[in-house]
């Protein structure tokens, strides 16, 4: 089976902060692959090397065989055109209604009659459920329906490759469902590639064809939902059963505490 997106060797800093050190994977085409990890891992980071919103020091990404940070800007248009993103928190425009959300990636990159605008419209909100809510405004929608919206506004202009920013974020439990079964419903009726960005361990697995577990810079697991759960290694056996204590270390890096505050008393004192 041929891949949607490959990674090899990705290097990548925000300044002094490495992130990513030498991460390699792949996403197969037709399926649902999740990408876990905690928070500060880098997951949202890996979306933007793929939709070359960022660019890596070392490494390539390349999308439908394409090294997506060598494509001049043209082409790197056309091929967004092909990836839907549903943003971490919707990212719906809050002066628009439901409808014109859905309707701007449509209206911005094709030049289409206002019925046909409608048409479609209308269909993608049927598909997640919300053709009823489309004169609402954003700040109107529960957490759950926004979610629906972002999705419907993901798949407007039917792309290829769908990228999912932590999907189930603080949603209800009637509602997290309804996006999991709308994730993998989506990926089987329109033929997507998807990835799954998230630290939600349980729903991935149970939405995901395939999952890679990422730490330190570097993929730690990877594998299929049964054989992620399964593992003996000790860094997944802890992040799959939320164990406090194992090698995914809680700390960010710093110097020792005890340091710290003696260097701390050492300096000038607090403006009171």
């Amino acid at each position: 089976m041929d891949d949607a997106v490959e990674i090899d060797d990705l290097y990548f800093s925000y300044g002094d902060l490495e992130i990513f050190r030498g991460l390699s994977l792949r996403i197969p085409r037709g399926k649902v692959v999740a990408i876990l990890g905690a928070s500060g891992s880098g997951k949202s980071t890996l979306l933007k090397l793929i939709g070359a919103q960022l660019y890596p020091s070392s490494g390539t990404v390349r999308v439908a065989g394409m090294d997506v940070h060598q494509l001049d800007s043209d082409d790197l248009y056309r091929l967004r055109l092909e990836m839907g993103m549903m943003f971490q928190n919707s990212g719906l425009f809050t002066d628009s209604n439901v409808f014109d959300n859905v309707a701007f990636p449509i209206r911005e990159n094709f030049d289409l009659p206002d019925e046909l605008v409608r048409k479609i419209v209308l269909m993608k909100l049927h598909a997640v459920g919300l053709r009823g809510a489309r004169d609402m405004m954003p700040n109107d929608l529960s957490g759950g329906m926004a979610r629906r919206v972002a999705l419907a506004r993901a798949i407007a202009t039917d792309p290829k490759l769908m990228m999912y920013d932590e999907p189930f974020a603080g949603l209800d439990p009637i509602s997290l469902n309804h996006v999991c079964h709308l994730i993998r419903d989506m990926n089987e009726a329109l033929a997507l590639t998807s990835i799954v960005v998230t630290y939600d361990v349980k729903e991935a697995l149970a939405v995901a064809d395939y999952a890679y577990v990422i730490s330190d810079g570097a993929v730690i697991g990877k594998g299929t939902p049964d054989e992620i759960r399964n593992s003996p290694s000790a860094y997944l056996k802890q992040f799959v059963n939320a164990q406090p204590d194992g090698p995914v270390r809680f700390h960010f890096p710093g110097p020792a505490l005890e340091d710290d505050l003696r260097l701390s008393s050492q300096g000038p004192s607090s403006p009171r």
